[in-house]
């Protein structure tokens, strides 16, 4: 799978190891950055990491920040992206299952590197259900994305 990955100063460290855990997984990785713990503002890397998704460069994207919190609410600005900080295995399942989850946020301040991958095997294992009433709700996202979208 191609995968997308970012991440802030607070998520560097995370960031590199994961980068590495998918690549040894035999994923194609592209890692936006940041590539130091200098800091950075998360917003700058949730769009890298949304654009990747959104111009069909990768199918699913990893951001890392303190929280994950923040990577979320920034990657979730733009239109087909649905991003959510997971600091479960359930969720990070669910939300690709349910939710069609295509960026996976991680608070590198709140988890340690062996759940990180846990929760990466499992959103990256999960597809999305397309049932009908998953598939009705997701219409609805969208529908509030266009009626606020600057661009309609």
């Amino acid at each position: 799978m191609r995968i997308a990955i970012g991440g802030d100063h607070a998520g560097f460290e995370m960031k590199r190891d994961l980068a590495g855990y998918l690549a040894q997984g035999g994923h194609e990785v592209t890692d936006l950055g940041t590539h130091s713990t200098a800091p950075v503002d998360y917003p700058d890397l949730a769009e890298a990491v949304a654009q990747a998704i959104r111009n069909g460069q990768a199918d699913r994207g990893v951001l890392v920040c303190g929280s994950g919190a923040g990577a979320s609410v920034a990657a979730c600005k733009f239109p087909g992206v649905r991003a959510a900080v997971c600091h479960d295995a359930y969720t990070a399942r669910q939300a690709v299952e349910h939710d069609d989850l295509n960026i996976l946020c991680l608070g590198a301040r709140v988890i340690g590197p062996a759940l990180a991958r846990t929760l990466i095997d499992a959103f990256l294992a999960a597809t999305f259900s397309g049932e009908e009433r998953h598939m009705a709700r997701l219409a609805k996202i969208d529908a509030i994305e266009s009626r606020y979208s600057r661009d309609a």
